[in-house]
């Protein structure tokens, strides 16, 4: 497999608010340039503030979503669109609830659906159907995972079940009466899914996503750390508050430094 030099821009701040600002503008930016878009979108903490810009842009007129098509990454299997902890819920709260979107262009993977291979293979023909994803945002698990393509997947993996990390399952709590109730199973984008969009932004922040930032851009390339996949693309951009940072070894190659 070749590698890639990812464009790695590493904003350096006390705060995450600063990384969530510079990837609400890069989408903002995109969305601009290009209204009939596709966007593959991801959920989370670091997602929240992020989108919050999204929605203040929309509302101030500077983009609009009625082009566009949205697919998430994932969502957890048995778990209905309105229950607390459903991506579809946290989507519907944090973005699709408050700009123009058509109902039709927000596109989550159905985790009440009875056949769930059939359910991820529809999924993943619906992408390629939409002419493929331009812009892919993504998180990072503290155990290097994308989407829920956890340690040991495969690189080539589509669109599918997955068992969820036990640790995955604890970081993912907080939206949950307890862990308990926690799903252990989701369908989520596969790595290859993921390695297709045109271009890709990868939003990393807290000291607890540190090791993972580390191993996905010096450590070996492998089903170890699923995010080292990204160094398989050609088009990838990194954004990190400082925190995040904290365990790379060298300064990554073509580093941009902004700092707020």
């Amino acid at each position: 497999m070749k590698e890639y030099a990812p464009r790695i821009e590493i904003v350096r701040s006390a705060a995450a608010a600063a990384a969530a600002e510079r990837g609400a503008e890069r989408i903002v930016a995109c969305m601009r340039n290009r209204t009939q878009l596709t966007l593959g979108l991801a959920t989370g903490a670091t997602m929240t503030p992020l989108y919050a810009r999204l929605v203040a842009a929309s509302r101030a007129g500077l983009i609009s979503f009625r082009e566009v098509t949205c697919f998430n990454l994932d969502e957890y299997v048995g778990l209905a669109p309105s229950s607390a902890g459903s991506f579809h819920r946290y989507m519907h709260e944090h973005l699709f609830g408050h700009v123009d979107i058509e109902a039709g262009r927000a596109r989550l993977p159905n985790g009440m659906a009875e056949d769930v291979a059939a359910e991820a293979a529809a999924y993943e023909a619906q992408i390629a159907a939409s002419g493929g994803i331009d812009l892919m945002l993504l998180g990072i698990g503290a155990n290097g995972h994308i989407g829920f393509n956890e340690p040991g997947s495969d690189f080539a993996s589509r669109t599918r079940e997955v068992e969820l990390d036990e640790a995955t399952r604890v970081a993912n709590a907080g939206g949950f009466p307890d862990l308990a109730h926690v799903p252990r199973r989701a369908i989520t984008m596969g790595i290859a899914t993921i390695l297709q969009a045109r271009s890709i932004l990868l939003v990393a922040t807290g000291s607890e996503k540190a090791a993972a930032v580390a191993a996905a851009i010096e450590g070996p390339i492998g089903p170890a750390c699923p995010a080292s996949a990204l160094r398989l693309h050609r088009n990838v951009e990194i954004i990190c508050d400082e925190k995040a940072t904290a365990a790379l070894a060298k300064r990554p190659r073509n580093e941009t430094r902004r700092t707020a």
